[in-house]
C-alpha cells in the first residue's frame, strides 16, 4: 500500500482565492443572478403601491413615488443591484468593489431582504393581515425572498493572505506580515481584502472625501429626522447592512486611506458638513438632539485620551463634566448660585476647564500608581463621591453651595458680543433657533478638542501614552516616567470634559446631581461614555464621535419600546461588539490586535491507497 499526498492547484486571487461553499447548495452563478435580479425587482416594487390605506405611516399607497420605508428598500435594492453587476465585472462598476464583491453583494442582499420583510410584517401587524397588501407589496416580498436566496447561495470564503516574499527580512518582513493581518478578517461586519488602490489626482481624492462627508451628513440628517418609529428601525437595519456591505467591498478602507492622506482637508470638510446641519432643519426640534450629541461626543473624545491613548480605565469620567457644569453655573449670574458673580463665557469656560483639571490632578495623584481593575474601581468611587457631595451641599447636610438635589437652576442664556444664544436669528435667510445657536457654539468647542487630541496624540507625550498603554513595564524600562505621563493624560482629559460641561450648563438651564451618575437611562454618563469610545474605536478621532452619536441617537429614538428599550439597545451593542470588536472606525493597530489570530487557510492533504 502506498500513500500519496496531493495538494490543490493554486487558486486565483480575489473572490475565488480559496475553495468556497454555499449554505443552501445553489450554484454561485445562480445565486449572483438571484441577488442581482432581486435587488433590481425591489427597486421596481418601490414605485408601486404596497397597501391600499394611508393609515400605515409613510403613505405607501402612491404609484410612481416611493415614500417612507419604500425609500429604504429602494436604497438597499439599488446597492444590491450595483454590487451584483460589479461582481460580473461590468465595466465602470468594478471600481465599486476593490475588496470582495461577493461578500458585499451578500450583505447588501440580506439587508434588502430584512428591510423589505420588516416592512411587510409591520404593515400586516398594524393593519390586520396580509390582505391589506397591494400588488406592489407582494412584488416586494418576492424580491426580498430572491435576494435572500441569492445571498445564502453565495459562497462563504476565507480570504487568502498575500504570499510572502522569501527575500523579505527584518522590518520589511514585519511590514509584510502586518499587511497580511490587515487584509484577513473574520466574516461579518469587517472590511474585506482591499486591492492596491489606483493612483488618483489630488483633486479627485479631495472630491471623494467631499462626497463621503456629504453622504455622511445626508445619512445622519435622515436618521435624526425620521418621523415615526417604524421608519427609524428600518433606517437602522438598512444603514447597518449597507455599512457592512460597503466595508466588505473595500470602499471604507479606500476612503480611510484618502482621509489619512489629506487630514487637514478632512478636518475642515467635516467641520463644514457638521456646521451645515442646522441649515438643513426647518425647526429647532432636531437641533436639540444635535447639540446634545455634540456634548456627548466631545466628552467621549476627551475620555479617549485617557482610555484610548493612555490605556487608563476611567469609570467616573462624567464627574469632570459635572465639575465644569457646576463651575460655569455658579459664575453665570444664576439666582440659584450662592455666588453673586456673572463672568463672560470665555472666562467661565476657562475656569470650568481649569477647575476640572485641578480635580483631575487631585484625584489622579494618589491613584494613578494603581493599574487595571484597581484603577477602574477607584475612578468609579470618585464619580459617586462627586455626585453624593454635590447632593449633600444643600445647607442642611453640608454647606449651602449646590442646592442639593434641586441643583442650580435658571442659568441664563449666553450672550457673546451682543449675540443672544437664547433668541432666534436669521443667517443667510435661514432661521436659526436657540438649540441651533448652541449647536454651532458646541461645534467650535468640539473643533478645539479635536485639535488638542490630534496634536497630543502626534506629540512626544502621545507616543509615551501609547507606550504606557501597550506595555507599562517596558515603557518604564525605556525611561518613560509613567506616573507623570498618566497624570498629564488624566488632567488633560478632565480639562476637556470640564470645557464641554460649561456649555452643557447653559444648554440645559439646570445642573443637578442626577445628571452625572455612572449609569443612567439618558446619556451622557460614565457607562455610555466608555461604551462610545470602545464602540466607535479607541485611539481615533472620528471613532468616539460616531460612537457617541449612535449611543445618543438610538436610545432617543427607541423610546417607543418602553420597558424593552434597554434590552434592544443592549442587544444591538452585543451584536456590534461581536462582529466589530475593534470598533466602527478603528485604527490599524487595534485591527491587528483583534484579528491577529486569523491565519491563511491551509491546504489539506489527502491520503490514498
Amino acid at each position: 500500500m502506498t500513500t500519496t499526498q496531493t495538494t490543490a492547484p493554486e487558486a486565483p486571487r480575489g473572490d475565488a482565492a480559496t475553495k468556497p461553499y454555499s449554505l443552501i447548495g445553489i450554484p454561485a452563478p445562480t445565486g449572483r443572478a438571484l441577488a442581482t435580479g432581486g435587488g433590481a425587482l425591489a427597486v421596481v416594487s418601490t414605485f408601486l403601491a404596497w397597501t391600499w390605506t394611508s393609515e400605515f405611516p409613510g403613505d405607501l399607497t402612491v404609484y410612481g413615488y416611493p415614500g417612507g420605508l419604500q425609500v429604504l428598500v429602494l436604497i438597499g435594492g439599488a446597492l444590491t443591484a450595483l454590487f451584483g453587476l460589479a461582481s460580473y465585472g461590468v465595466k465602470g462598476l468594478r471600481a465599486l468593489t476593490p475588496g470582495s464583491a461577493d461578500s458585499a453583494l451578500k450583505l447588501a442582499a440580506l439587508g434588502t431582504f430584512v428591510t423589505t420583510w420588516y416592512t411587510i410584517i409591520a404593515i400586516s401587524v398594524q393593519l390586520g393581515g396580509l390582505v391589506n397588501l397591494e400588488p406592489g407589496g407582494y412584488v416586494a416580498a418576492a424580491a426580498g425572498l430572491a435576494t435572500a436566496l441569492g445571498a445564502l447561495s453565495l459562497p462563504y470564503e476565507r480570504p487568502e493572505t498575500e504570499p510572502g516574499d522569501p527575500d523579505d527580512s527584518g522590518w520589511e518582513k514585519f511590514r509584510h506580515s502586518a499587511r497580511n493581518a490587515a487584509t484577513v478578517f473574520k466574516a461579518g461586519f469587517t472590511t474585506g481584502p482591499v486591492a492596491p488602490p489606483r493612483a488618483l489626482p489630488a483633486y479627485a481624492e479631495i472630491l471623494v472625501i467631499v462626497v463621503a462627508l456629504a453622504l455622511g451628513l445626508t445619512v445622519f440628517t435622515y436618521g435624526i429626522g425620521t418621523e415615526y418609529d417604524e421608519l427609524f428601525v428600518g433606517f437602522l437595519i438598512t444603514t447597518g447592512f449597507a455599512f457592512a456591505a460597503v466595508a466588505k467591498a473595500g470602499l471604507v478602507s479606500r476612503v480611510s486611506a484618502l482621509t489619512a492622506k489629506h487630514r487637514n482637508v478632512t478636518l475642515v470638510g467635516a467641520f463644514v458638513a457638521a456646521a451645515a446641519f442646522p441649515f438643513t432643519q426647518s425647526d429647532d426640534q432636531y437641533a436639540t438632539i444635535g447639540v446634545y450629541i455634540l456634548i456627548f461626543a466631545t466628552v467621549a473624545l476627551g475620555l479617549n485620551i485617557v482610555v484610548g491613548l493612555a490605556g487608563l480605565l476611567d469609570l467616573g469620567y462624567v464627574a469632570f463634566l459635572g465639575v465644569g457644569a457646576y463651575t460655569a453655573a455658579m459664575v453665570s449670574g444664576s439666582p440659584s448660585s450662592p455666588f453673586d458673580i456673572h463672568l463672560p463665557f470665555w472666562a467661565s469656560a476657562l475656569l470650568g476647564a481649569a477647575v476640572a483639571m485641578v480635580f483631575g490632578v487631585i484625584i489622579g495623584a494618589p491613584t494613578l500608581r494603581l493599574r487595571g481593575d484597581y484603577l477602574a474601581i477607584v475612578t468609579l468611587g470618585f464619580g459617586e463621591i462627586f455626585r453624593i457631595t454635590v447632593l449633600n451641599m444643600d445647607g442642611t447636610s453640608g454647606p449651602d453651595i449646590t442646592n442639593g438635589s434641586n441643583g442650580i437652576s435658571s442659568i441664563p442664556n449666553l450672550n457673546i458680543l451682543g449675540f443672544d444664544f437664547g433668541e432666534e436669528h436669521s443667517i443667510a435667510g435661514f432661521a436659526i433657533g436657540r438649540f441651533a445657536n448652541y449647536f454651532l457654539l458646541m461645534l467650535l468647542i468640539t473643533l478645539v478638542v479635536v485639535i488638542v487630541f490630534r496634536r497630543s496624540s502626534d506629540s512626544r507625550i502621545g507616543r509615551a501614552w501609547i507606550a504606557i498603554r501597550e506595555d507599562e513595564t517596558a515603557a518604564l524600562a525605556m525611561g518613560i516616567n509613567g506616573f507623570r505621563v498618566k497624570l498629564i493624560a488624566f488632567a488633560l482629559g478632565a480639562a476637556l470634559a470640564g470645557l464641554a460641561g460649561t456649555v452643557q450648563a447653559h444648554v440645559t438651564y439646570t445642573v443637578t446631581p442626577e445628571q452625572y451618575q455612572f449609569a443612567h437611562v439618558v446619556p451622557p454618563n460614565s457607562a455610555f461614555l466608555l461604551a462610545a469610545v470602545v464602540l466607535g474605536g479607541m485611539g481615533t478621532i472620528s471613532g468616539p464621535l460616531v460612537g457617541a452619536a449612535l449611543l445618543y441617537l438610538i436610545p432617543a429614538k427607541l423610546q417607543f419600546l418602553g420597558d424593552y428599550q434597554l434590552f434592544a439597545f443592549g442587544l444591538a451593542l452585543v451584536l456590534l461588539m461581536r462582529f466589530r470588536p475593534e470598533g466602527l472606525i478603528p485604527n490599524r493597530r487595534r485591527q491587528l490586535e483583534f484579528h491577529e489570530e486569523t491565519e491563511a487557510p491551509t491546504v489539506l492533504s489527502k491520503a490514498g491507497a
